[in-house]
């Protein structure tokens, strides 16, 4: 294993609020809101001082691997990641730039007022968006345009009884989510993020999001000298018994009462008052408000670019965070000049959903029918009492999804995990990925069009399948694709260290993402129209 020393001001003091690393995040929580190497001839120069944290510097324009100008939005994009702690901070953040490029927040639960060349979105659970511009030339009967990603990555979440007490130490009872490599959970600095339900002083209540980011917990590892073998035998922790973090020493029982009333309130009961101290102190409430939460145990050290040229994303929760902000700002580039929309016969949509880690099957995952739904909404709003016969299902037909979730780079210690003629590489453009067994849902028609976007834009592709003596994992593309019969490729960027508390993928890949996902947007409805398949 490698040692990388790491530079002080990463894990800032929490009282130095104009720190590097916090100076430009919202203090409201309400709100949710690199580097140049210098060459000569003769050698290559590094920098002397390595700018790690997104918030200390912009990344600049880069097209060396795209074959296209450009702004990077890799700087954005860690922006984005240190402010979506959660699946909910990921969505509220996505709203809140929705909502300054000029699209109109709808409500579910009323009629839709649409109109061609508009911009919409609406949110689900807070956990789940639906996002979408119309095309200014938009007919009955013409496609859709979407990209589907997801906002949940693997993590520990507080069971709904926490609190829990060992030894002389306050402990949190946590469930896993989803398939983490659980080890890389240890020895970490820990914190808890989620959502609250708060009474308000009228009686009702209020959804409101929490993060705490100072290091609130840490789940230690046992000492060497008294697990001898384990670098023999592996570290194997049991997930109910070794995986709870630490939150606190015990407190004296009235330590605390001069900060909490006497309740019934049953979350008082179930979590330790110190835990609710610390989230009603964050939240301004009391502590009685605090009527029910979700919360999310989450990793407290910024995302950062890393690597001897800053040419690698070191952080949590790129599956699927990175997907997620490629394809967002992806459709608000593509519709915000006035004349992005003027030629455009079809929709274009970002459907971002929760639960792909566990199965999708909830009211805000992909297994609901809330995509297909707004589909089926837009088009009978844009008609005006004029729908014909089949125009949802000729609509179907003539839509296209991109399913885009983060793909397994080859690993340079274990090349012989990958099948030898499909093995992407980091900075090497999108993986399309391929599974005969349908665990993706890409065909030779969808592949082809896709790359051919790729291919007009100078945009670099890979293939990738896994060996036929390994499972194969899937994603969101064949239950979106068999739930109506739409017509999908799946794809992803290349990562290494998937699903574990830090994550890495290459700087440069975020970029021709981005550009492949706006590329598609801006020319896909003419490569579509040269195809024909059941005529």
């Amino acid at each position: 294993m490698v040692v990388i020393t790491r530079p002080l001001m990463l894990h800032p003091s929490p009282t130095l609020k104009s720190s590097l690393l916090f100076a430009k995040l919202p203090l409201s929580l309400s709100s949710f809101s690199s580097f140049p190497s210098n060459c000569s001839s003769r050698r290559r120069r590094f920098p002397t001082t390595l700018r790690l944290c997104s918030n200390s510097d912009s990344v600049p324009e880069s097209s060396s691997s795209t074959g296209e100008s450009g702004p990077s939005i890799v700087s954005d994009l860690l922006g984005y990641l240190n402010e979506s702690w959660t699946q909910f901070h990921a969505t509220a953040e996505a709203k809140r730039k929705l909502i300054a490029a000029g699209f109109h927040l709808l409500d579910e639960n009323e009629e839709w007022d649409l109109k061609p060349g508009g911009h919409y979105f609406f949110t689900r659970n807070m956990s789940c968006l639906v996002a979408f511009s119309v095309g200014e030339k938009y007919s009955i009967g013409k496609g859709f345009h979407v990209i589907a990603a997801h906002t949940d990555s693997p993590c520990l979440k507080l069971k709904p009884n926490s609190a829990s007490s060992r030894s002389s130490y306050l402990m949190v009872s946590v469930q896993t989510y989803g398939a983490g490599l659980w080890h890389t959970w240890f020895d970490r600095d820990l914190s808890v993020a989620g959502r609250v339900i708060v009474r308000s002083t009228s009686d009702t209540y209020l959804h409101k999001l929490v993060k705490v980011k100072r290091p609130l917990l840490r789940i230690p590892t046992l000492a060497i000298h008294l697990d001898r073998t384990v670098n023999q035998d592996g570290f194997k922790p049991n997930l109910e018994n070794h995986l709870l973090p630490l939150l606190s020493m015990k407190l004296e029982e009235t330590s605390l009462q001069s900060k909490e009333k006497t309740s019934a309130c049953p979350s008082k009961a179930a979590h330790h008052p110190l835990l609710m101290q610390v989230l009603s102190e964050e939240l301004d409430c009391d502590i009685d408000d605090i009527v029910n939460f979700e919360l999310n145990v989450c990793d407290t050290q910024p995302s950062c670019l890393g690597g001897g040229t800053n040419e690698f994303i070191f952080s949590g929760r790129l599956d699927n965070l990175a997907s997620s902000y490629c394809a967002l700002r992806a459709l608000i580039d593509s519709s915000k000049s006035p004349g992005d929309l003027k030629d455009e016969h079809a929709v274009r949509m970002i459907a971002l959903f929760d639960n792909e880690e566990v199965g999708s099957g909830s009211v805000q995952g992909a297994g609901a029918p809330t995509m297909f739904q707004a589909i089926r909404r837009i088009v009978s709003g844009l008609a005006n009492n004029n729908v014909g016969e089949g125009s949802f299902e000729r609509t179907i037909r003539q839509s296209f999804l991109v399913s885009a979730d983060m793909a397994h780079g080859v690993h340079p210690n274990y090349m012989d995990k990958h099948e030898e003629l499909h093995r992407p590489e980091l900075q090497k453009g999108l993986v399309i990925k391929h599974n005969a067994n349908q665990r993706y849902a890409t065909s030779g028609i969808t592949s082809f069009l896709f790359r051919e976007v790729g291919k007009i834009h100078n945009l670099p592709t890979q293939e990738f399948v896994v060996r036929n003596d390994m499972g194969c994992g899937s994603t969101i593309g064949p239950i979106l694709a068999s739930g109506v019969g739409i017509r999908t490729v799946d794809c992803g960027i290349p990562q290494l260290s998937m699903h574990s508390i830090r994550e890495i993928c290459g700087k440069e890949d975020i970029d021709i993402a981005y550009k492949h996902f706006k590329a598609f947007y801006q020319t896909f409805s003419s490569i579509d129209k040269k195809l024909t398949v059941d005529f």
